[in-house]
């Protein structure tokens, strides 16, 4: 079975790969064990700390009475308190703790081969969707391969201790397939059971979240699996987180080769990895250790492996390798279906095949056709769609401590973010040598990139209205964009305002608007008119033109109108983002009310040293009414604020910030060059700008 022996080489691999990040991770651990033996019960970040507290009380993972009486009874402060509470978790399960394991039991099952009349477990899998079930990519490392398999539900003991009714179901690869072979996952659709009902309705799912605070440094995990292919097996308590990595978690357990697969849960009975290997004892020169303490050859087999620990996929670095796909319409909408909480219901469907390098990955990548109704097979050992996501800064970037992040604005859809990342730090090194001041490498910086959700997510709001007037796409001139705009918008809509304010601020003199009454009387002829006089009057006055003017005020109404379109570009942003130390945020055009509005939902271990907004439309009331906080505000935690802004740039007209309730930052006003007012590059180009940064970096 030639199919078998390359799955077994396959996870040979994982599981050297496993010793080596394991032996990579060694001070890291060493500090652990430090801090462990010095009673600390949690090593991990105060930041790690505080998002793990405070999610195990937004789920009820502690009676609430019970963490009230033990942090009052010592007067406990942070992150002792944060201490405890996790704690708590862990010695006082509510009376549902059990019966909430057997429901998320009941979403795993076993992988099966059929292979000459035989019947060979392969290993776990578990429901992530109605209709999706996850495991590796060792167990099902391809869709032709997944066509000889079939997964079991059920395969376990009752209460009474006698074999439970095994339900059969098929998988359906051609529906949808994913896998890739660095995190070792693959996801696959299953066929209803008895060709009615999707499985998840059978037998539940998993939520799966992409947000941090699911486990720290020295909690317990549980596993659910099939080890060696027997029933469905538990191992609780005594599995012990010892560290995380980016991509991975390394824990004690016990666990045997057929928990391949296997979900990784928590306390409360959430994903946080999915178990993939052991991690083997090795000698100096990295070969595997046998439990005699000699090298370890395969005939010996793998019983006679020396397992130091284990190792599991981070949840979240799975959906994040999800989020990055282009998958025609119908697979995003599978993925959808996964929730909310998984960042993946707002994917960007695949419209064209064109093969392009994975920058991210430094792998090549392919683009399925969006008509294809075959799997999307995306393995980065094979062919991998292209990523367009938000790029992480190099690892020890500025001290290791300090993170510069740059924020970018509207129409950025379809380009590449290192491109992007090289424009900006570009642009700031420009100004850096003008200030005589150390420049910076664009791989030191994060970049956070939103730019395909939110014009997939415009795009969407438009295709759903009732008029056929679907916006720039058919206008022949920027003022009848406009006008489409506001004929589209919702009552609640502030892009109408907006622009209006804008052209009054540039001191349009009233009786120029040239209408009264709500838009939705007017014909589209009145409704274009209303906005030539306003868009001549800003381009006449600043270097911006009249198309950018009022798709950027489009954009910017669009993310403060609609509550779906804000928090999933928040939680796209919310991705690429460091979640401790000190934060140095760059923010241009949109991106600086995006900013504004995620500083409020940063983890408290994130300190917030330097804002910078650029070319910001923060200072009109249409946009500051509608931030998160509500109105002109200090943004919270932020020690210094600089707020630059160019006289002619259309974007930054309520500039500068001077309602009292801003509080104090700095607020130069620069130059930037003819038509490209507003230019982010010009403006990081400016020493007094970048002068800013760079002090922020010593």
């Amino acid at each position: 079975m030639p199919e078998v022996e390359k799955s077994h080489e396959e996870q040979r691999r994982h599981a050297a790969e496993a010793a080596r990040r394991y032996g990579e991770s060694t001070a890291a651990r060493e500090r652990v064990e430090a801090r462990t033996a010095e009673g600390v019960p949690f090593p991990d970040t105060l930041q790690a700390l505080a998002a793990r507290a405070e999610r195990i009380l937004a789920r009820g993972g502690v009676p609430p009475e019970a963490v009230v009486s033990s942090i009052h009874a010592e007067s406990l402060a942070l992150p002792q308190a944060h201490e405890r509470i996790i704690g708590l978790s862990n010695e006082l399960q509510a009376t549902s703790f059990l019966p909430r394991g057997t429901r998320a039991a009941g979403t795993v099952g076993r992988v099966t081969l059929r292979s000459n009349g035989r019947q060979l477990p392969l290993g776990t899998g578990f429901l992530v969707s109605p209709r999706l079930l996850m495991t590796n990519h060792h167990v099902l490392p391809d869709a032709d391969f997944v066509r000889r398999c079939f997964v079991e539900f059920n395969a376990q003991v009752t209460i009474e201790n006698v074999p439970d009714a095994i339900v059969r179901t098929e998988f359906d690869p051609d529906g949808f397939f994913v896998a890739d072979e660095p995190l070792d996952f693959a996801l696959v659709a299953l066929a209803p059971v008895d060709g009615e009902v999707p499985p998840g309705e059978v037998f539940g799912w998993n939520r799966l979240s992409v947000r941090t605070g699911k486990q720290v440094v020295g909690e317990l995990v549980n596993i659910v699996g099939h080890p060696s292919g027997r029933l469905k097996e538990i191992a609780l308590r005594d599995n012990k987180l010892l560290v995380r990595l980016d991509d991975f978690l390394h824990y004690r357990t016990d666990t045997e080769p057929g928990n391949s697969g296997s979900p990784v849960f928590n306390d409360q009975w959430e994903v946080v990895a999915l178990h993939h290997s052991g991690v083997p004892e090795t000698d100096p020169s990295g070969r595997v250790l046998g439990k005699d303490g000699k090298v370890w050859q395969p005939s010996d087999g793998e019983d006679r492996v020396s397992w130091v620990a284990n190792e599991g996929v981070r949840i979240s670095s799975v959906l994040r390798h999800l989020a990055s796909l282009r998958l025609a319409s119908g697979q995003c909408a599978l993925l959808a279906e996964m929730g909310s909480e998984s960042g993946l219901g707002s994917q960007v469907p695949l419209e064209v095949a064109e093969p392009a390098p994975d920058r991210t990955a430094g792998r090549e990548s392919h683009r399925v056709p969006a008509e294809s109704t075959g799997p999307a097979v995306a393995t980065r050992t094979m062919a991998a769609p292209r990523a367009r996501t938000g790029l992480r800064a190099r690892s020890g970037a500025f001290g290791g401590h300090r993170h510069v992040v740059f924020l970018h604005g509207r129409s950025q859809q379809g380009k590449d973010p290192e491109v992007l990342r090289r424009e900006w730090a570009a642009g700031l090194n420009q100004g850096l040598t003008r200030a005589g001041m150390t420049t910076i490498d664009p791989a030191d910086v994060w970049f956070p990139y939103y730019g395909d959700r939110l014009a997939d997510l415009l795009a969407v709001e438009e295709a759903v209205r009732s008029t056929p007037l679907l916006g720039a796409a058919t206008a022949s001139s920027a003022a009848e964009a406009a006008g489409r705009f506001a004929a589209e918008s919702s009552p609640s809509d502030s892009y109408e305002r907006l622009l209006l304010e804008a052209a009054a601020r540039a001191s349009m003199p009233e009786d120029a608007y040239g209408w009264e009454g709500p838009v939705a009387e007017e014909g589209l002829d009145t409704v274009v008119g209303r906005f030539q006089r306003a868009l001549s009057w800003l381009a006449a006055r600043t270097d911006v033109d009249e198309w950018t003017i009022a798709t950027v005020f489009r954009d910017v109404s669009q993310y403060l109108s609609d509550a779906k379109v804000r928090d999933a570009v928040l939680d796209t942003v919310s991705q690429t983002m460091p979640d401790r130390g000190e934060l140095v945020l760059v923010t241009h055009s949109l991106g600086t009310v995006v900013g504004v509005d995620l500083l409020s939902r940063l983890p408290e271990g994130l300190d917030r040293i330097l804002l910078v907004t650029l070319g910001s439309p923060l200072g009109m009331d249409a946009v500051n009414s509608r931030l998160l906080a509500g109105g002109p505000h200090r943004p919270g935690k932020v020690r210094q604020w600089m707020n630059a802004w160019c006289p002619t740039d259309a974007v930054a007209i309520g500039c500068p910030l001077d309602d009292p309730r801003w509080g104090s930052l700095a607020q130069p006003a620069v130059t930037n060059g003819k038509d490209r007012a507003h230019n982010i590059a010009e403006y990081l180009a400016h020493a007094n700008v970048a002068s800013h940064i760079g002090g922020a970096l010593v």
